[in-house]
């Protein structure tokens, strides 16, 4: 049997929120419900249709384009299998009616690639013979898994490069929303410059959207204007690293390699893949054997930084790196306490290191981070 440090560390629920959810734990390491169903039937590829629905275009080159190439990866795995998908599915009733679609139209497995809550778990429940996932997913079911990202481990190492390029120590985000994956982002970040910068900061600035060019510009521009001098953020677009291109500024990007529109700012990206794991989970639906799991992708195996850019210094790029490979090698923690919140309180104790379900669910914000409190 898997140990519970063991588990925590490979990224799967710790056995109390698996208690609590009515989870035990599988032979294999994964979780699975305590009373799920048998495995869903098999499916022939030729016969198979998989449907994914995003939050944002294809095009954006950010977040739902990282999911549609893992589309296209299980068109390459399974020759003859039938795709389709809806992008920019608002969130709303209209999500329900096109998860339901996919339902109508015979889909023997559906990702939703951003958190639709009701508006998809409604849907599973009504239909037991499909298979479910929601990317960043709470409420798990027999028919429904969810899966994330630990991107809280390479945005440290980015926040240690960003901390040694700051001249001033002031950090500025564009959030979309005030939602764990960005608390988790903000505080990491901030944690990691201050290795090298015990005084730095980070403003952050929220456009409710995932996917706003405009706003995201905008918002990047009044970040520089208060005197952030790198900015970082959570967009699905280049909007704010532009911004930071044409002022001399530097900037950490999520989910793509974006350099080219600011080949001078640009620091790294937190980049995402799911390529792997998409083809694994279809080729798990296909043959019989699939039932739902709840994954954290670790960093390596599903998130990571990217290349550091042309202006990144070599001593800089060094000793974030050197973070990293003892995180991959070592399986070393930076979240240990004594953590404070932005108004003093302690939340994490001296010499306590964060679960992964901490960081995943982290929805407070740490000293030296303002602005996603209110």
């Amino acid at each position: 049997m898997i140990s519970t440090k063991e588990l925590s560390r490979r990224g799967f629920l710790n056995m109390g929120a698996a208690a609590g959810a009515g989870l035990v734990l599988s032979q294999t390491g994964l979780i699975r419900p305590a009373h799920a169903a048998a495995p869903l039937a098999p499916v022939k590829a030729e016969e198979a249709l998989i449907a994914f629905g995003h939050t944002g275009p294809t095009s954006d080159e950010g977040w739902t384009w990282a999911h549609d190439q893992g589309m296209k990866a299980v068109e390459a795995a399974f020759p003859g299998i039938k795709t389709t998908y809806v992008e920019s599915i608002p969130y709303s009733a209209d999500a329900t009616r096109i998860f339901r679609q996919f339902v109508s139209q015979g889909a023997n497995m559906v990702f939703a690639t951003s958190n639709y809550g009701d508006f998809l778990y409604d849907v599973a429940k009504r239909a037991p013979k499909v298979g479910f996932y929601e990317c960043d997913g709470r409420n798990p079911l027999d028919n429904l898994g969810t899966y994330y990202v630990q991107h809280w481990y390479p945005t440290y190492v980015a926040g240690i490069a960003a901390g040694a390029m700051s001249p001033t120590g002031k950090l500025g985000y564009v959030a979309s929303f005030p939602v764990p994956s960005v608390y988790s982002g903000t505080n990491a970040f901030l944690m990691g410059a201050r290795t090298v910068n015990p005084n730095a900061t980070l403003q952050c600035i929220s456009i409710n959207s995932w996917f706003d060019p405009q706003a995201a510009t905008q918002a990047g521009t009044a970040l520089l204007d208060n005197g952030c001098d790198v900015l970082f953020g959570i967009m699905d677009e280049a909007g704010y690293l532009q911004v930071a291109q044409d002022r001399g500024k530097k900037a950490v990007m999520w989910n793509t390699d974006l350099r080219r529109y600011g080949p001078d700012a640009y620091i790294s990206s937190i980049v995402v893949n799911f390529n792997d794991f998409y083809v694994k989970q279809v080729g798990r639906r296909l043959e019989g054997s699939w039932t739902p799991t709840y994954e954290l992708l670790p960093m390596g195996g599903g998130v990571d930084r990217d290349a550091w850019g042309a202006t990144v210094p070599a001593e800089v790029a060094a000793k974030a790196d050197a973070v990293r490979t003892k995180m991959m090698t070592e399986g070393y923690s930076p979240f240990v306490g004594e953590i404070k919140d932005a108004k003093g309180n302690i939340k994490v104790a001296k010499g306590q290191t964060m679960t992964e379900q901490e960081l995943y669910h982290w929805n407070w914000s740490i000293e030296g981070v303002s602005g996603l409190d209110g």
